[in-house]
Parts: structure tokens; sequence; C-alpha cells
């Protein structure tokens, strides 16, 4: 690897009444509309409903005039290319993805250091390595990337998935393995879909009709599971499940690893699934219910001699491992594996071995079962993380896991299943000292008297002297965890005398069900309070002050944002939401956003769901002659997961609400979703902006 000794430049920046950072001139005019909706006879304006129309050249305007205002402010900013150069510097180390066996080869991703995307190569045996897909060869600008590979049991055949833009929408590749030759028609419009392979004769994958109106925001409601033939053309794919027969928002399919059964979820929300199988071995065998009705979730995660193993939280929300009879596989008959314990626990499977993972006050513990339920070992880690992988065949010996936390670069060891030893396979070489930092655990009372933890990561060192610059991160929502992950991003900030704190807040899956059921609906103002009183903690206790103080989240962490910084203005000097859910009236009008309501609720559920969802919908709750913190909201114009009209009605009330003179801007990548696939260069220059955002607005200069 090429080692860059790049120049530091030390900026001083001089301490006046009016800060360098404060934002004197104009924004972009943002034209308003009479646009009124009436919810259970309440009237609510919405005078920016035009910035929804993302096809239109108006709004294609109002971006290019919004970019341009925050590009010049940002290219102000002194020091703005000295972060970019460091975090180019921290970059540019080979990364590698955990191994994965199929056919006679083994197949992983590397990145050499500033690759837009990394590569999949694939070696046999003791030979040499070789390139089997390279996505930079996608475009030219690298924002096309793989959105996932598919290889069919025997390992010959193979389909991949292209994004374009970060869109959820993709096509399909499909390839013979040895020759990497295209074998088959491209397909197209899949979405939330993986491949899953029925011998080599064809494949299952998921997908919805095209919209009407705008591909990048239209709602999408039926998904419809698919079959696909080697050899005919996609419109004489056959339905399976799914579309006007059997409506459902989400529907995945995949094929156990013995090719015994097609399994089916289907579900309406992203909460909550039925479960189905199909008999492959039978001609037209029917698809045979497990679950019906979206009560609880549950998957099937091996299908060995004549029984189906599945993960489910019926009866148990920190969700267990049950074993079931194939030919009568109703819930009534399952018998348990792995019970279910205090902590949240997912399964995966390798060498005739179930690995139960399970989160431990959000960091990693790792146990190894047979198949009848006994214990055979902790995988002992190498300290409090998150370790992933511990998956593969059933004639696999041996596995590969990989393991990291805030201080530790993601390190991938391999792992004997027998012995149960574990090696050391391959380890970065970032260009910092893991030595000169620190990462602790706490647990801070919310205003409730809840009790949240929170991972806090700086310099050794640091002086609790109430001045720190600090960055606070939470989610809050959907059962998703947030455990322990390097950043080099965060690491530039970190080194540069920055505080990075992660709250894991309810609403997430840190503790199971109950812990996301309580920042759901009625209970969503739970998320924003343990977040409020997670900056308060590091203010009380010396990490650092409201001027000093900066907040972040995407997606439902932007909207996590946005409502912080809108109950509690005064609190917070600077502010980035991203890619945010920011329009909580609305935001089931668009792609697949009514699946969301078992996290939020909608405004048409009830006259009670409509006020509460109204009294915290940041959009709405904007209030003009306030101060607000400085404000980078961030967005994609290929964002169809949370469409961007979210950040620019956000961005467009802020402006026009601002009562003081930080900074309110927008900065929308073009080219880019909601935020998977984005190339390395792109990474960087948005990374390199939010730092010198932040840096510049609490006047501190950047050094290290």
């Amino acid at each position: 690897m090429n080692k860059l000794i790049l120049p530091l430049v030390l900026i001083s920046m001089t301490t006046s009444a009016q800060s360098p950072a404060a934002f004197k001139g104009s924004y972009p005019t943002t034209k308003t509309v009479h646009q009124v909706d009436t919810f259970f006879g309440k009237a609510v304006a919405d005078p920016y409903r035009w910035l929804e129309d993302d096809r239109s050249e108006a709004t294609h305007n109002w971006v290019v005039a919004q970019n341009a205002v925050t590009d010049n402010y940002l290219k102000q900013i002194p020091f703005r290319e000295t972060i970019k150069k460091r975090l180019t510097e921290l970059w540019n180390y080979e990364k590698y993805s955990v191994p994965f066996h199929e056919g006679d080869y083994m197949y992983y991703f590397k990145n050499n250091g500033l690759q837009n995307q990394s590569v999949l190569y694939r070696q046999k045996g003791n030979a040499p390595a070789e390139e089997f897909l390279n996505p930079n060869n996608f475009s030219k600008d690298g924002t096309s990337s793989l959105a996932g590979i598919f290889f069919s049991k025997d390992g010959s055949l193979c389909t991949y998935l292209i994004s374009e833009g970060g869109s959820d929408w993709n096509k399909a590749i499909i390839i013979d393995a040895k020759s990497k030759k295209q074998l088959d028609e491209t397909l197209t419009d899949l979405k939330f879909s993986g491949i899953a392979w029925k011998g080599n004769d064809g494949f299952f994958y998921s997908t919805y009709d095209k919209p009407k109106g705008s591909v990048l925001s239209a709602q999408t409601s039926q998904h419809k599971l698919m079959y696909h033939k080697l050899g005919t053309p996609q419109h004489e794919d056959g339905l399976i499940f799914g579309g006007e027969e059997t409506p459902r928002r989400y529907i995945g399919g995949s094929v156990t690893e013995d090719q015994n059964f097609l399994v089916i979820t289907a579900a309406n929300a992203t909460y909550g699934n039925e479960l189905y199988i199909k008999n492959l071995t039978m001609e037209r065998a029917p698809i045979l219910p497990i679950v019906t009705g979206f009560d609880y979730e549950q998957d099937i995660v091996k299908s060995m001699n004549g029984k189906l193993y599945i993960v489910t939280n019926q009866d148990a929300p920190n969700k267990r491992l049950v074993v079931v009879d194939a030919a009568q596989p109703q819930a009534k008959n399952w018998t348990n594996v792995i019970p279910e314990t205090e902590f949240p626990l997912t399964v995966s499977t390798c060498g005739g071995k179930f690995f139960a993972h399970y989160l431990k006050d959000a960091v990693s513990k790792v146990y190894q079962y047979n198949p009848s339920g006994k214990m055979e070992r902790e995988i002992k880690l190498p300290g409090l993380g998150t370790a992933g992988g511990f998956s593969g065949k059933q004639e696999e010996h041996d596995l590969y896991y990989s393991f990291t936390s805030y201080i530790y670069p993601p390190t991938i060891f391999h792992y004997d299943i027998t012995s149960g030893k574990s090696d050391v396979y391959k380890k970065p070489t970032v260009k910092f000292n893991p030595a000169d930092f620190e990462s602790k655990q706490i647990f801070y009372t919310s205003l409730d008297g809840t009790k949240v933890p929170m991972v806090i990561t700086f310099k050794k060192g640091l002086k609790l002297n109430g001045s720190n610059p600090t960055m606070l991160y939470g989610y809050g929502g959907f059962n998703i965890s947030l455990s322990p992950s390097f950043s080099v991003s965060n690491l530039c900030f970190m080194e540069a005398g920055g505080v990075y704190a992660v709250a894991n807040l309810r609403g997430g899956g840190e503790y199971g069900d109950k812990w996301h059921d309580a920042g759901t609906k009625m209970h969503k103002q739970n998320v924003f309070d343990d977040f409020y009183a997670a900056a308060k903690y590091l203010v009380d206790n010396k990490y650092t002050n409201k001027e000093h103080l900066a907040i972040s989240g995407g997606s439902n962490g932007g909207l996590l944002v946005g409502a912080t910084i809108t109950q509690h203005p005064e609190f917070f000097q600077v502010a980035f939401p991203q890619v945010g859910v920011l329009d909580m009236l609305r935001y089931n009008k668009f792609t697949a956003g009514a699946g969301w309501a078992y996290d939020y609720g909608t405004a048409e559920d009830s006259k009670e769901m409509f006020e509460y969802l109204l009294k915290y919908s940041p959009v709405q709750y904007v209030r003009k002659g306030t101060c607000y913190p400085a404000t980078m909201v961030m967005t994609g114009d290929h964002d169809d997961r949370v469409v961007p009209a979210h950040s620019f009605k956000f961005a467009a009330e802020l402006q026009a609400a601002q009562s003081c003179e930080r900074p309110v801007f927008i900065r929308i990548e073009t080219k880019a979703g909601h935020g998977a696939g984005k190339p390395t260069s792109m990474l960087i220059d948005e990374q390199a902006d939010k730092w010198a955002f932040l840096f510049w607005n609490i006047n501190v200069p950047y050094k290290r």
C-alpha cells in the first residue's frame, strides 16, 4: 500500500463577538403555494408541496440553487481541504470482506483503499486469486454499485444486481460463473429483492410493477415474487406469490440449502411477517402456510433431515430457535432448540451447527450449538464490540467471521468449528494507533427514569472541561440496533479532539421487542426524550457544552435529529439530519413508506394518532422567529427509500424561520440514493464537508 504523508495546515482563528461561521448572505428564494390539507377537521398548510415533484424543472432549479449556496459557504472554510486530505489518508487502506465459498472457489471482496467500489475476487485452493467482478466498471463515476450477488447451489451460475445512482430499483445480470460470460437477457425493475436459485434452471426474485408517475417517489404497494426460467424473456416469468391475488407490501423468497423448499416471507410493514413453504421436490406442490397474520416475526434458517429450524419471536420477545417436522410445520408443533434468554437473538448456520448471536447491552456474544440444542462453547471475541458472519455451507468444517468496535478496525478471523480455535485471517493496517483512544459504555437516565446505554469514544487524555467538540449520534427505530463499529471518518474527528457518542435509544432492537415497541407510534416521543437526555448527560458530565455539541442521524435517525432540534433548538450548536423522514403527515404517500406504519402510525389512522404526529413532525413543528442550530440537511436526489422531498421541505421551512445568523443549508448529493453503494470519492467529500461545517460552526479550528 502506498503510504502518503500529507502536510497538515494548522489554522488559527480569532475569537470575536461575531462568529466567522455566521451566514449573512441570502438563501435561494423558495416560493410558497396555497396548499391546505384537512385531517379530522383540522387544516394543515403545506406551502412547499411543489417540492415533492422530483420531475419538475422548478424543483431541479431549486436543487441547483441550494447546492450553489451551500458549496459557496463550505469552500470558504479554510481547513475544509485539510480535513479532506486527512480523510483520504485514513481511508487509504486495504479492506476485505468475510470470505464465502461457492462451488470450488472461495470468494471475497477487496478494496485497495480508495477504489470507488470494492472488487469481488475468487481463489481456488492455493492458486493465485483472480478478479471475478469489478463494479468499478459499471459506470465511469462509480455511482453504479453492486446491490447483491447470488450463486446457484453448485456455484456454476450467478446472478448479480446493479443499483444505478443509489436507487432501490435494480437490474439483474446472469452469468456463467466459470467463463464470466452473460447467459441471458438483463432483467429489470427488481426492488427489495434477493435471488434464490432453483437448481440451475432458474431463480426466484421480487419486484413491483413500475409505478405511474415518478419512478423515484410514486407509491409501490403490491410486491410480487416471480420465477425466471433461464433462456426465456422476462415478460414470460411466472407469478409465484403476491400481486393482486395476495397483496402484500414486502415479499421475499429463498430456497433452503438442501434445495427442498421455497421459503416465502410476506409482510405489510417493517415488523411482523407471514411464513409459507413450497415443496420443490414435488410437481405442482401447493404453497403451504406456516404462520399467517403479522403479529410476529419468523424465518426458516435451516432445512435438515426433514425438519425445519425456525427463528421466531412468537411467545419469545427476544426470539428463540425452534424445530418442527416439515410435514406439519404449524406453530402448535414447534419445540425449542435454543430457548429465549434475556438478550435478543439471531441465528446462523455452518457445518451442521447453529451459531447464536446475542446482543448484551448492544455488544456481541456468540455461542455454538449442535442441532439438538446443546451449547458446545462460547466463541471468545477480542473484546466488547460487534461480531458478524458465522455462516457457511453444511459440509464446511470452518468459517470466517468479522469483529470490530469504535477503536478496533474490522478484522477477519478464521474459526475451526471442531476445535473452536480462532485465528486472525485479515487484519487491516489503518494509519492510527488504537492504544491512543478510549471507548467506554455508560448508562444514563432518560426523562421518564429509563436507563439507556451510550458508548462514548475519545482520545486518551481528554480533559472534561465542558468544551470538547462532541458529536452525538442516534437512530432509535425499526428494531435496529446500534452496535460498535469502526469508522475512519469518526477517527478523523476524534484525533482532532472530538468526542463521539452513540446512544442506544428506545425504538431500536438492543433489548428486543419491548425496547422497540417503547419507541413506536404513541410512544415515539420516548426516542426523542432519550436523545435529549443523552445530550444533557454529555453536558452535565463536562464532556462538552451547548456551544460545542452537534447531533447527527440518518433516515429514521434524520427524523430523530429534526424532532430534537425543533423541540430543543437552544441546546445544540450544530445538526445534521441526513436522508430523514421529516414530514410525518405524508411519509406514507411515497414509495413503500406506508410499510413504516408499525413504527410511526399514520395521520389517517385516527384523530389521536394524527394529533400525536403533528405534535412532533419536524416539517410542521418549525416555528418562525426561532434561533435554530447551524444545520446542514443532507440528502440524495435519487433517494427512493426516503424521498428527498422530506429534506427539501424541512430545509425550506428552517431557512424561512431562522431568526439568527447560524446557517441553514441543504447538501443534495446528485446521482446518490439513501446511502448504499456510494462511491468512496463521494463519501470522502461528504464527510469532509460535514466535519468542516461542524468545526467552523463551533468556532474551533481543526487541528491534530
